[in-house]
């Protein structure tokens, strides 16, 4: 995300980037020999400037918004929150349901792939992502503090909201399973949903194996039954829920943030549901080494990456966006890195 940088490895003239993001980005990633991409974000970077968000940011209930108002309801407490969900947000999923067009979702997601692929090109693949859907945390809309007040204090709402997105992702997975088919799609697909800070998960494991759990489980079936490699972004320390996730069928994961007690020496050694190796995108820290660390520390943290990985089904990554700031050289070092593993493998 730091712009004067991602120019520079796009071999590109200064401004160039802000003119034509798509481009530029694409050009980036031809020039550091990316192979393996899942979110294409190429004005992501805009967002950002030297220091911090651009004024022009449009703000979110996450992101600063201080007054949040949802269909003319104040959200200012955990009262609206649970009155907000019974009174339109799961009438709206009902209604989604209702008008679901199974051919109309399996093309738009082919489509959608297919162009994305397109523009990529022939040497880097364009596995999944944000086409299966699944029952999440509403912080998003609702804002930490309300939500999460009212998550305590009306469960039976918060599980019935799970329930519903969970009615409605079944549906539309079955139309995902059928694109994934139709399509030919990569069998590897990453699902993403932030569950936790550097402290632990955001609510407690025990809510979520009641409340949360067997509606993921369910929501994801229709998929897993087309042979998809289902890997979860991990932001935070998400120790907790990872057996959880492999019991419903996850067979990997993906953005380690290993500062803040995610074991990856641990969770390499763990097998899939059916006993196989996980599939493994071992970033090199963005909030640790890149920005903090030396040459030296980016070489050596590389290094106890692919020791330490599986056998098989080990990518090689940043574990989250390099933010502006970081340093040049070690960002450097880390390309170098990649191109390094990618000609030698393990055979050092």
């Amino acid at each position: 995300m730091d712009i004067p940088l991602l120019e520079e490895l796009a071999q590109s003239p200064s401004g160039s980037y802000e003119k034509n993001p798509e481009q530029i980005y694409l050009k980036y990633i031809w020039n550091t020999g990316i192979n393996c991409l899942d979110q294409f974000i190429p004005e992501n970077p805009l967002i950002m400037t030297q220091k911090g968000f651009s004024s022009q940011t449009k703000r979110t209930p996450t992101t600063g918004l201080k007054h949040i108002v949802l269909d003319g309801i104040t959200i200012d407490s955990p009262e609206a929150v649970a009155h907000h969900i019974e009174k339109f947000f799961i009438p709206s999923i009902k209604k989604a349901i209702q008008d679901f067009d199974e051919e109309k979702t399996v093309r738009l997601i082919i489509d959608q792939e297919r162009s994305i692929q397109e523009k990529l090109g022939e040497t880097v693949l364009k596995s999944g992502y944000s086409y299966i859907k699944f029952p999440t945390l509403s912080y998003s809309y609702y804002g930490y503090e309300n939500y999460f007040m009212a998550y305590l204090l009306y469960p039976d709402i918060i599980e019935k909201l799970f329930s519903a997105q969970a009615d409605y992702a079944e549906l539309h997975n079955k139309a995902a399973a059928r694109a994934i088919i139709e399509g030919k799609l990569p069998l590897l697909y990453r699902l993403d949903h932030d569950m936790a800070d550097s402290r632990g998960l955001l609510v407690s494991m025990k809510s979520l194996e009641k409340m949360w759990v067997p509606h993921f489980s369910r929501s994801i079936k229709p998929v897993l039954k087309t042979g998809m490699n289902l890997i979860w972004h991990c932001d935070g320390n998400l120790m907790e829920l990872i057996p959880y996730l492999i019991d419903c069928g996850i067979v990997g994961f993906q953005g380690f943030q290993y500062e803040a007690g995610m074991d990856y020496v641990k969770i390499c050694k763990m097998k899939t549901k059916s006993g196989k190796s996980l599939i493994i995108v071992a970033g090199v820290s963005v909030t640790d080494v890149l920005p903090h660390g030396t040459p030296q520390k980016v070489k050596e943290h590389m290094k106890f990456l692919v020791e330490n990985g599986p056998e098989t089904g080990l990518f090689l990554a940043a574990s989250s966006s390099i933010t502006p700031g970081t340093s040049r050289e070690n960002v450097l070092t880390f390309i170098e890195g990649l191109k390094f593993y990618r000609e030698h493998g393990r055979n050092l």
